[in-house]
């Protein structure tokens, strides 16, 4: 009933005007028919054409227990209040915060492993709270974070490396296990409570948890996000499963084929301190191509985005790295946290960069992973990694979306001398409403982007009638959706008719707030990457729109100085492309230099209270914030299995 009345009011709507006037009114006619017919089932901004909603899907409380270590005592409840953009007291520091702009979607993603030994050992009258390993767990951590190795070595001399005993979990270890179901139980109650899914839809929550992999301390940890309120009986954390592709059957078997309505996806941890173990081709000893397509379906199904960037760093590209050709990106230099002079992996994995040891890999960086997909696909007719990009922050303050490099008054996020320590990410996704359904499924279908924290508006399409005159089209979007394919979408020789696509790239800088407006633009840019018959990687940066410019950012007060760009827009079409090779495209934004959070505080810092960093030659004052799209996907002659 509801579907036969939006079709006539629809028809009504547009059956009057004269046939210039059909497409300019087609965009309005369906908001409008949409809230009239199906209004009482939708948000009240429900829009069909999809707005922007900022959310961050990496946040750590004192649940967590390198968070509880680390001194944070801001709980769940507290955590989602701060998202709300509410006022919340950091226990411990007396300091009352809030964010300038609140957020449109969270979700608490503790680590489960530890998390029932936290719980016993945090809850004054547990069976363990005053066993002396509980104790030695409360008892303030005194170490320098900015040296993380001796940060790392602290935390290791108080837990051996994990938090779990005989004298806080029992000999059979059955009490942390029953603690965990109840932080479990409190994770969902907590996301139950803030999810708002009705008239202003204001705020949406996500029950979620991180799977925490740290073999020989790579990191390989990801965040599991649940689709609504039907999810698993308790988290399956690494401690349980060390073995991901296990993992992935289990959600798969339990939460998406169990007839329960639950469904779930896996987001990879940024990969920049995994030694190359996050997406190193890996499978069973023995295995036929067919049981090696199915794990990489599989994990095509499970992982449909990577985080870009958060706080540990960029995960974008590298320069220099082996068998990539291309030339130097200059802005591949930006935020590592791996410094210059690693040794590479080549073909190799290695072990320990958590404690900035061992090699780092070109498969460290989500632009060479995507290039390995398309090698994959050729091979097996399954790409693994289709990745769309977001971003998020993986405070461990209880501090959702606290990117602002200007902020300094949350435990963690304090300025970092170090390069490769920001303050974190934000994800963006074109949804039609701000609810867990439509959130989850652009997340699924990859029409999402990540910043380094501004909220830039940004869109990208891809097809074979995307003209530059959509530039100055109020339409540009609706046509676009009719004629091509989103970020996150695929093309293929059929639909292109074996003609170069063409691209369209929308961008509009992040306007602030009045205290702290946003910056100017400078560049608009799209990167190509494909492989070639030996295996080699390739990479090609074009500018789309905007360019270098000579903007800077006055150090001594940080305002910033020189030409920029409020939006950018620009068509492209690729000057070498082959209808027989496959190739995946993503757009760079990148905004005019602007301070770092050192800048900042050295500029607001004089006197005594002035740290001995900021007279260094080596600490970094100055950044360029910049976001990426989710990519839109080539296929050539390869069959690629859907």
């Amino acid at each position: 009933m509801v579907v036969t009345r939006y079709l006539q009011g629809l028809t009504s709507c547009v059956r009057k005007p004269r046939v210039w006037l059909y497409t300019l009114l087609l965009g309005f006619c369906i908001q409008t028919v949409t809230a009239q017919t199906v209004g009482a089932d939708r948000c009240n901004h429900y829009n069909p054409l999809r707005d922007v909603y900022w959310g961050d899907l990496h946040v750590h409380t004192s649940q967590s227990v390198d968070a509880y270590m680390s001194g944070t005592r801001v709980g769940v409840a507290e955590a989602y209040q701060f998202a709300r953009g509410e006022k919340i007291l950091l226990p411990g520091f007396g300091i009352e915060t809030q964010l300038d702009r609140p957020l449109d979607f969270a979700a608490i993603t503790d680590h489960a492993s530890d998390s029932g030994a936290v719980n016993l050992c945090t809850t004054s009258g547990s069976p363990a709270f005053n066993t002396q390993d509980c104790k030695n767990f409360r008892a303030p951590i005194v170490a320098d974070k900015a040296d993380i190795k001796k940060y790392i070595k602290t935390l290791l001399e108080k837990t051996g490396g994990q938090l779990v005993s005989d004298d806080i979990c029992g000999n059979d270890g059955s009490l942390c296990r029953q603690a965990r179901k109840t932080v479990w139980e409190n994770t969902q109650q907590m996301a139950a409570q803030f999810n708002n899914d009705s008239g202003s839809c204001d705020f949406t929550t996500f029950v979620a948890y991180e799977y925490t992999a740290t073999p020989s301390w790579s990191k390989v940890h990801r965040n599991i996000i649940f689709k609504n309120a039907s999810v698993l009986t308790e988290p399956i954390p690494y401690s349980v499963e060390p073995d991901v592709q296990i993992l992935w059957q289990r959600l798969k078997d339990e939460c998406i084929d169990a007839g329960t309505g639950c469904d779930v996806l896996s987001i990879p941890h940024n990969p920049n301190l995994s030694n190359g173990n996050m997406f190193t081709v890996s499978y069973p000893p023995g295995s036929s191509l067919q049981q090696q397509a199915d794990l990489a379906e599989l994990r095509a199904a499970m992982e449909p985005v990577l985080e870009m960037s958060q706080i540990k760093g960029d995960s974008e590209c590298r320069n220099g790295m082996w068998n990539v050709l291309g030339g130097t990106d200059e802005l591949c230099d930006w935020e590592k946290y791996r410094q210059a002079g690693t040794e590479d992996c080549e073909a190799g994995v290695s072990r320990g960069a958590l404690m900035n040891e061992g090699c780092v890999s070109r498969l460290d960086y989500g632009r060479y992973a995507l290039v390995e997909g398309l090698k994959e696909k050729q091979r097996l007719g399954v790409n693994p990694y289709k990745l769309g990009f977001i971003g998020s922050t993986d405070t461990h303050s209880g501090a959702p979306g606290a990117v602002e490099e200007w902020r300094s008054d949350l435990s963690g996020s304090k300025p970092n001398p170090r390069p490769g320590r920001t303050a974190g990410g934000l994800v963006a996704v074109w949804a039609e409403e701000n609810t867990r359904s439509s959130i989850f499924d652009a997340l699924r279908r990859r029409e999402v982007y990540g910043t380094s924290g501004p909220r830039m508006r940004i869109r990208m399409f891809a097809g074979n009638t995307l003209e530059a005159s959509l530039c100055e089209d109020p339409g540009a979007v609706s046509k676009a959706y009719q004629a091509g394919v989103p970020m996150g979408g695929t093309l293929d020789s059929t639909s292109l008719k074996n003609t170069s696509p063409q691209f369209l790239l929308m961008a509009q800088q992040d306007s602030g707030t009045s205290e702290h407006p946003g910056n100017l633009l400078q560049r608009a840019q799209i990167v190509k990457g494909w492989a070639d018959s030996d295996g080699n990687i390739h990479q090609k940066v074009f500018d789309v729109a905007g360019g270098a410019n000579t903007a800077t950012v006055d150090v001594d007060d940080c305002q910033p100085e020189g030409p920029g760009h409020s939006q950018l827009c620009g068509t492209w079409q690729d000057p070498d492309f082959d209808s027989e090779q496959d190739a995946v495209y993503y757009a760079r934004v990148v905004e005019n230099p602007s301070c770092r959070s050192t800048g900042w505080l050295c500029a607001s810092s004089q006197g005594q209270g002035r740290p001995n960093w900021c007279d260094a030659e080596t600490t970094p004052f100055t950044t360029q914030e910049r976001a990426w799209t989710s990519p839109i996907w080539y296929s050539g002659n390869a069959i690629e299995k859907q």
